[in-house]
Formats: structure tokens, C-alpha cells, sequence
């Protein structure tokens, strides 16, 4: 494998770390402080940096720290990230909650950072035709990030404690210094922006240009909507086990840790694999009903139960689909950014995806609970929310010339 691979997947790593730390993770643990329903639908709103990236972006395109204009940022915010989730562990919810919640801003702030800097280096450094493999490598490294501390983190809880997990999780962000030492400064970097407004307006007014006013508005609704469905889900997915199936942290993190991590790994070949041979428009469409088919899966298990087995089941249709569908719209993304703003508008296509995951599911507890719905017509009503975007897709050109891995 190329160390570029290694570099990306050891990055996707580092960078998916932190997503369950202030996601899934912090709302068990808060779910075992007592908090309602409507309070852990809304928890998710700390991640709203996520969305909010572009804003510094172009800081991020125009200013180079000491390390290099890409390795200094992810070093920068490897450090950042290490110290905050260290942080986390002297925290005792539900007291204290206001330093709590700045505290996980804090580790959302780095993190969405450090994800610019990552992808400005992969879509600046690796030519057309590796793309596609690049994407698979960071995807295969983020997703076993989430397996990490969505599995092992929720395992170890059962054991250890909440505390004594966020500090291991620190200690697993050293894994974002290796990404870094291996990525370097490479001679493909495009020169940083000369002016404010070649860091600020020419990326925007570049990707309006290229994509034609139709275009752009596909691409934007594409952004928000590919994985909504899936965010929605997971918005409650871990009240829903914990609470309604009586699942123990434990046997949920035995789970993903199993099957979760087999299920990615045949996702990402698999994404890998055909991605080259579907093209990035077939490949999104496809994949994006696999995500769908998930959710499907959490209202069966929500309508007849079916204990472990049943959870099995569904954690690896979720897995095999988040990494499909990941790997097909990282791929999409990049093959509509210029290498000339790579950070500015891959930052605005990622924030308008994450403005689906940590904005719009943010309300995923309160529809529930105000439109009395049961677990089942929930998890339904998050598989039907992947259609509009599946009907975008549709719209595309299916000419588009596939990617090569």
C-alpha cells in the first residue's frame, strides 16, 4: 500500500475520533446521568462546528502554521484534540453541564478543523485517478475510529467509566502525529491564496462557474441530504437500544467491535472495488439505498425484537452501508473541488453534510416525542428521509466518467 494510503488511513483515524466522543458516547453517558430525551436530541448540537467549518476555512487555505501549511494545521489540532478529550474525563454530568458542553465545543472545533486540513492535503496531493482509493483509505481509517470508541469506548464504560475512557481516547489521538510525520509537505502543494478574496470569494465563485447554477443547487442538496436519513438514526439510535431494547453498554460495543468492524471492512473494499466500475453518480445511488435498507433495519428490530442476533443484523447492514455511501460521497466531493481551493470548497461541502447531522437530527428527539411516534414509524420515517436525495442523484449527468481506484 502506497504511504499515501497509509498516511489517509492512519488521518481518517485520528479524524474520526473525536465525531462518538461528543456524539454516541457523551449521549450514554449522559443517558446515565438521567438526562431526558428532548435534552440528548439536542446534545447533539455540540457538534455543530462540523457545520460551521467553512467559516475559517479560507484561514486555514491562506495561513500556514509552523509544520507546513497542511501538516501544521493537523498538528496543531492533533495536540488541541489530545488535550481536550483528556479534558473530558473530569467532567461529572449532570453537574457541571456548562463546562461540560464547552469543553466537547472545544474538542468539535479541532476536529472539524483538522478534517480541512486532511482533505485539502488528499484532494491538493493525490492525482484524479487515486482519488477514489484515497477516499476508501480515509473512509476505512475514520470508520474504524468509529468502531473504536463507539465500540470499544462503550465496552470498556460497562468496565471502567465513562472518565477513564475519554483519557484512552486521548491517548489514541497520538495516531494523528504518525498520519502527520507520514503525510509531510509534498511537492504537489498548490501556493496558498495571495489575497483575502482569493481565499474567500474565488473558491465560491470557482465552483459556481464549474458546476453551472442547476449544478451547483444538485450539489448542495445532495450535501445535506445523502446521509440524513442515517444521522437521524443515529441521533437516537443509542436511547433507543439502551432504554426501549435493554441492551447493556457492553453487549453494544461487543457488537460493533465484531461485526461492526468486519462490515466496514467489506463496506470499504467493496466501495473500493465497484466505485471504479459504477462511476461516482451510479455509485451514489446505489450505495445510498444500501444506507436506507439500515434504518429499515433498527424499525424491524423496533417492531419484533430479536435480542443479540437481531442486533448483529443490523449493525452490519449499518456498517457495510455508512461505508459504501461514505467512500461513494467523499469521492463526489472531490471530483468537484478545484486543487486550487481544496480546503474552502471541500470545508463547504462537508459543512452543508454535517448541517444534516448536527443541525437537522439535532430535532430527531423532539419530533418523536411531540408527533407521539413509535420506535418503528421513527426509524421508518429516517429511512424515507434519503429519498430527496436519491431523487437529486437521479437528476445528474450518468455520463460522469467513473472514478479510478
Amino acid at each position: 500500500m502506497p504511504v499515501s494510503y497509509v498516511a489517509l488511513l492512519l488521518a481518517g483515524f485520528s479524524s474520526g475520533l473525536p465525531l462518538l466522543l461528543v456524539g454516541k458516547c457523551l449521549q450514554a453517558w449522559l443517558t446515565t446521568a438521567g438526562l431526558s430525551l428532548e435534552a440528548l436530541g439536542a446534545a447533539g448540537l455540540v457538534a455543530a462546528p462540523w457545520t460551521f467549518k467553512v467559516l475559517w476555512a479560507p484561514l486555514v487555505d491562506r495561513w500556514a502554521p509552523p509544520g507546513g501549511r497542511r501538516r501544521g494545521w493537523i498538528l496543531a489540532c492533533v495536540i488541541g484534540l489530545t488535550l481536550g478529550t483528556a479534558a473530558m474525563a473530569w467532567h461529572k454530568p449532570p453537574d457541571g453541564m456548562t463546562l461540560l458542553v464547552i469543553n466537547a465545543l472545544l474538542i468539535a472545533v479541532f476536529s472539524a478543523t483538522q478534517d480541512v486540513a486532511i482533505d485539502a492535503w488528499r484532494i491538493e496531493n493525490l492525482p484524479a485517478e487515486r482519488q477514489g482509493a484515497g477516499a476508501a483509505a480515509g473512509v476505512m481509517g475514520y470508520r474504524l475510529a468509529l468502531i473504536t470508541t463507539g465500540g470499544l469506548g462503550f465496552t470498556l464504560a460497562d468496565h471502567l467509566g465513562w472518565p477513564q475512557v475519554y483519557l484512552l481516547m486521548a491517548v489514541a489521538q497520538g495516531v494523528g502525529l504518525l498520519a502527520a510525520a507520514l503525510m509531510g509537505e509534498q511537492p504537489r502543494q498548490v501556493p496558498a491564496p495571495a489575497t483575502w478574496r482569493g481565499a474567500v470569494v474565488e473558491p465560491l465563485a470557482d465552483l459556481w462557474v464549474r458546476q453551472g447554477a442547476v449544478g451547483f443547487v444538485l450539489l448542495v442538496g445532495i450535501a445535506v441530504f445523502y446521509k440524513f436519513g442515517d444521522f437521524l438514526a443515529f441521533s437516537l439510535s443509542t436511547p433507543f437500544l439502551l432504554k426501549d431494547q435493554g441492551f447493556t453498554l457492553a453487549e453494544i460495543g461487543w457488537v460493533q467491535n465484531s461485526w461492526g468492524i468486519v462490515a466496514t471492512i467489506l463496506g470499504v473494499v467493496a466501495g473500493g472495488t465497484l466505485l471504479p466500475r459504477l462511476g461516482i453518480v451510479r455509485g451514489l445511488l446505489v450505495f445510498g439505498l444500501v444506507q436506507a435498507a439500515a434504518n429499515f433495519g433498527y424499525a424491524a428490530l423496533a417492531a419484533w425484537g430479536g435480542g443479540l442476533s437481531m442486533l448483529m443484523a443490523v449493525m452490519t447492514i449499518e456498517n457495510l452501508g455508512y461505508g459504501l455511501g461514505t467512500a461513494a460521497l467523499v469521492a463526489y466531493f472531490g471530483s468537484r473541488c478545484s486543487p486550487a481551493h481544496a480546503a474552502t470548497q471541500y470545508a463547504l461541502l462537508s459543512s452543508l453534510m454535517a448541517l444534516g447531522r448536527d443541525v437537522l437530527a439535532a430535532g430527531g428527539g423532539w419530533v418523536k416525542v411531540h408527533a407521539g411516534m413509535s420506535w418503528t414509524v421513527y426509524f421508518i420515517v429516517c429511512a424515507l428521509a434519503g429519498v430527496p436525495a436519491l431523487v437529486l442523484i437521479s437528476r445528474l449527468r450518468w455520463n460522469d466518467p467513473p472514478t479510478q481506484g
